[in-house]
């Protein structure tokens, strides 16, 4: 009897000892798994970043899109990377998004990149220079805009086989020897003279298929008024100068105040702003549009949109960029 009760408790003790090891394995692994995917995701979320880029669009015009380079990539390399992504036939045309195409010559080197305080110089190959004639000015926009696109590059100079770039191969148009976003792009003349010029750029919304992206025209007006609202009234028109740009601000919108203060650029619109006069959105192309406008308008990292003295939202230029 004693002997059957003593082997109960044995058997008992067996099993419990076994589910305790099962409850101790089986968890451990599963932990130990569930820790290498996470720490396998971070690390290829951290290795790679989408980067602005500006290429040629099915409409001939320099948009503005997205691809992915290596996010540990110094300055001078992420300049590299992209400006082959530029080049036709080049090492970086399999990153080109569908709608759009290169611009700079096929067989184009680059053949070096040096980058200090904030300016960018690039030395080209001489096939630079084969650039048709209708495309020369956007060649150099498409550089220019592209390589500005980079936090840290404010500034850049063009080189062709060691000679700084100060004319354009075909039309022999001059150009300042330092390139900046000053330059222009897409460019529209609309002026019925050459006294009181303003120039201000302001982006619009284009598709391809269902993807949405924004192209930047620049506009030579004799217009004094503040850019801001020059850029409000382009993108509140509902007469739009070609048909496959877009805007999708309200024909009614206002714009009816504007403070800049240190960083930040306030602007006070009137209802029509929202998408939904209910839940007070804002479309995130009107968003856009407006804050890529002011970005390359203003030296402001923040733009503030309000209605009746109330802050409806704020966007960082960095993060839309």
């Amino acid at each position: 009897m004693l002997k059957r009760v003593f082997q109960k408790k044995i058997i008992l003790s067996s099993a419990v000892l076994f589910a305790l090891l099962l409850l101790y394995l089986i968890p451990k692994e599963q932990l130990q798994n569930l820790d290498e995917v996470p720490s396998t995701i971070d690390y290829v979320d951290y290795m790679i970043e989408k980067s602005t880029i500006y290429l040629l669009d099915s409409n001939e015009m320099v948009a503005r899109t997205k691809v992915v380079v290596d996010a540990q990539a110094d300055i001078e390399t992420k300049a590299r990377n992209l400006l082959n992504i530029l080049i036709q036939d080049g090492k970086g045309d399999s990153q080109v998004p569908n709608g759009f195409r290169a611009i700079i010559p096929s067989d184009t080197e680059i053949l070096s990149i040096h980058y200090e305080n904030n300016l960018l110089k690039v030395d080209f190959s001489k096939e630079l220079l084969n650039m048709k004639k209708e495309y020369e000015e956007k060649v150099i926009e498409a550089i220019v805009y592209t390589l500005t696109s980079i936090d840290e590059v404010k500034q850049i100079i063009i080189y062709v086989e060691g000679d700084i770039l100060t004319k354009l191969p075909h039309s022999g148009k001059n150009l300042p020897s330092t390139l900046d976003r000053s330059y222009g792009i897409n460019k529209e003349y609309d002026l019925q003279t050459y006294h009181d010029i303003n120039q201000v750029t302001v982006y619009y919304v284009s598709k391809y298929n269902d993807t949405t992206y924004y192209v930047p025209v620049t506009k030579y007006v004799n217009d004094d008024r503040e850019k801001i609202k020059i850029i409000v009234d382009e993108l509140s028109s509902s007469n739009l100068y070609t048909t496959n740009l877009m805007s999708y601000l309200n024909s009614n919108t206002e714009l009816l105040a504007t403070e800049q203060e240190m960083d930040s650029l306030f602007l006070t619109f009137n209802s029509y702003i929202f998408n939904d006069m209910t839940e007070q959105n804002i479309l995130e192309e009107v968003i856009y549009t407006i804050c890529l406008s002011v970005g390359d308008n203003y030296d402001v990292k923040e733009v503030v949109f309000q209605v009746d003295d109330q802050e409806i939202y704020k966007s960082v230029i960095k993060t839309i960029e």
